[in-house]
């Protein structure tokens, strides 16, 4: 049942506030903000201010289909941002909520787009990381450019990750099952860790613990199972033939603790993944050894230490662009 207060003071506007921003579609935030907001929500008058809010907004949920409330809220919108006064008719009830500003960003920009579910966005820029424990106690941690929208539910956790890579420790809980949505691909776990990667079309899903199970629209009578130290990269061009392999996990996993593990890797491709974490690029001239093997452990988003290593290594010279990009060109014989 939802409860609705005829005014709000100031723990109504500041509820409405952290639950505004928290459920926004494109939010900002960072380790600051949640510890901020953990702090505020720890007083029980806040707390139950929030939760009221929240159980607004979830209560809306069974509503979302009934043309009323879809009439009401283009109406709504259509008055603009001044008005305050959200207004439901329902047959012979009408329902009048007055929550100040927080509906303008919370319940409304559900209702407009057709859903009611909470559907949090957390993304990170170039050489940016973020972790955050989600609401059902799972950890989620963001790689480099990366973006992920969450959207809970009673009977399923699902998460969608839009670009980039995540590392997910799971709370199990086999009544919710965990799924993350890459693309054409789903992941499917209870209770275990494991990481997701998408760049571009290309999918990659690499277990640390536990088990998963993959599928994918284009190979449709098909499923993965992973067992710990496995890893499956998936193709548009050859989904099908796809097949689970072994992984050194440390290494695959190394870009959460700040850096990059290469094990008899491509340069190439070397360069391409410490090149998420900058702005500058590396750039292979022609004639440089792109296909010569490199291993070794370098930090993400500071170059230098990888620069040196293969300018010495491979005869290359190291020459900076007008924009800050680094091309590396051949200058006489690699080291044998």
């Amino acid at each position: 049942m939802i409860k609705v207060r005829s005014k709000g003071g100031r723990v109504t506007r500041e509820a409405g506030a952290w639950h505004a921003r928290l459920n926004d579609t494109h939010p900002r935030i960072d380790t600051e903000d949640l510890e901020a907001f953990s702090a505020w929500r720890s007083d029980p008058k806040n707390k139950a201010e929030y939760d009221r809010i929240d159980d607004i907004s979830r209560s809306l949920r069974a509503l979302q289909n009934d043309p009323d409330i879809r009439q009401a809220t283009a109406e709504a919108l259509a008055r603009g941002p001044e008005r305050r006064r959200f207004v439901l008719r329902l047959g012979a009830r009408r329902v009048r909520i007055v929550v100040g500003a927080l509906v303008a960003a919370s319940v409304i920009a559900s209702v407009a787009g057709g859903y009611i579910a909470l559907r949090p966005t957390y993304s990170t820029g170039v050489g940016q990381s973020f972790s955050a424990r989600l609401s059902d106690g799972s950890r989620l941690t963001l790689d480099t450019d990366s973006q992920v929208r969450v959207r809970f539910s009673d009977g399923e956790r699902r998460i969608e990750l839009l670009r980039g890579q995540a590392l997910f420790e799971v709370a199990h809980n086999a009544q919710r099952p965990f799924i993350v949505q890459a693309g054409d691909t789903r992941v499917r776990a209870t209770g275990t860790r494991f990481e997701v990667r998408k760049i571009g079309q290309d999918v990659r899903v690499t277990l640390t613990q536990g088990s998963v199970e993959i599928v994918d629209a284009d190979a449709k009578s098909k499923a993965w199972r992973l067992k710990p130290g496995e890893t499956l990269a998936l193709k548009p061009a050859d989904v099908a033939s796809a097949t689970p392999m072994p992984v050194d996990v440390q290494a695959a996993t190394s870009w959460t603790s700040g850096a990059l593990i290469f094990q008899d890797l491509p340069l190439d491709q070397a360069i391409a993944e410490l090149n998420r974490y900058s702005r500058q690029k590396m750039i292979l001239a022609q004639g440089a050894p792109h296909a010569s093997r490199i291993s070794g452990v370098f930090p993400t988003g500071d170059n230098d230490d990888f620069i040196a290593a293969v300018t010495w290594h491979y005869g290359l010279r190291a020459e900076r662009n007008s924009n800050g990009d680094i091309e590396l060109h051949p200058e006489r014989e690699p080291k044998a």
